[in-house]
C-alpha cells in the first residue's frame, strides 16, 4: 500500500500476531509503550526477526520523559513516534531534532477547536484524530467525522476512533483535506492488543479498490 490513504495498525501486542498481521504489508504498525494500557507491549517485549523493512514502526506513549522515548526508539529501532497525552510543542521539536517523524494526536469530542493545533504546526509531521474518551486511544467508538472538515490546515493527519471493515466505507463520501491515512485498533481486534488478520485484509483490499 503505496499509494493513496495510508493504513496503520495500532496496538500490536502479542508476538506471533505482529508477525501476521506484519506479514499483510500495512504501511505503519504502532505498539504502545505506556503501561497502564491494555495493549501495553511488556517490559520484555521483542519483535519478530525478520520484520518487514517495508512498515514502518510507530512508538505510541502517553505523557512520558524524552529520555524514555529516545530508550525505546534505540532499542526497538523505531522512527515514527506517536504522542497521545499533553506533550509539549518544545517536546515535539526536540524529538524532530533527533530525525524521529512526530505524530501528535488530538481527541475529538462533539465539537473541536482547531485552533489548538497551532502551536504544533511546525513541529510535527502528522496529526490524528481520535474519539475522545476514558481511555487516550482504543476506545472503539467513531466521532462525527463531518467535524473534520473544519480542519484547513496543511500538516497531514491520520483519522482514527472505531474504524472497521463495516463504517470504512462511509468515508467514501467525505473528502477531507490532507487525509494521509487511517489508523485502526479497537475496531479489528479479537482481544485488546490482538488483531484479525481477516478484518485487516478487508480493510485493506477496500482502500486499495478507494485508491484506485
Amino acid at each position: 500500500m503505496k499509494e493513496g490513504i495510508k493504513l496503520k495498525v495500532c496496538g500490536m501486542k502479542y508476538h506471533d500476531n505482529i508477525g501476521e498481521v506484519a506479514r499483510l504489508q500495512p504501511d505503519y504498525m504502532g505498539f504502545i509503550f505506556y503501561e497502564p494500557s491494555p495493549r501495553y507491549v511488556g517490559k520484555n517485549f521483542i519483535l519478530p526477526e525478520n520484520f518487514p523493512s517495508g512498515v514502518k514502526k510507530v512508538g505510541v506513549f502517553v505523557d512520558q520523559t524524552e529520555a524514555d522515548i529516545l530508550q525505546k526508539v534505540q532499542r526497538y529501532g523505531l522512527m515514527h513516534i506517536q504522542l497521545h497525552g499533553r506533550e509539549s510543542p518544545t517536546l515535539c521539536a526536540s524529538l524532530k531534532s533527533n530525525n524521529l517523524k512526530v505524530i501528535k494526536v488530538f481527541s475529538i469530542g462533539n465539537s473541536f477547536d482547531f485552533q489548538l493545533l497551532q502551536p504544533y504546526i511546525s513541529v510535527v509531521d502528522y496529526f490524528l484524530f481520535d474519539t475522545k474518551g476514558l481511555q487516550p486511544g482504543g476506545n472503539g467508538t467513531a466521532f462525527d467525522w463531518k467535524i473534520v472538515f473544519g480542519y484547513q490546515y496543511d500538516v497531514p493527519f491520520f483519522l482514527s476512533g472505531g474504524l472497521n471493515p463495516e463504517n470504512i466505507s462511509g468515508l467514501e463520501a467525505l473528502t477531507f483535506k490532507n487525509l494521509y491515512g487511517l489508523d485502526i485498533n479497537s475496531g479489528v481486534e479479537i482481544n485488546p492488543g490482538l488483531k484479525d488478520k481477516d478484518k485487516i485484509s478487508a480493510m485493506m483490499i477496500h482502500l486499495q479498490a478507494t485508491n484506485n
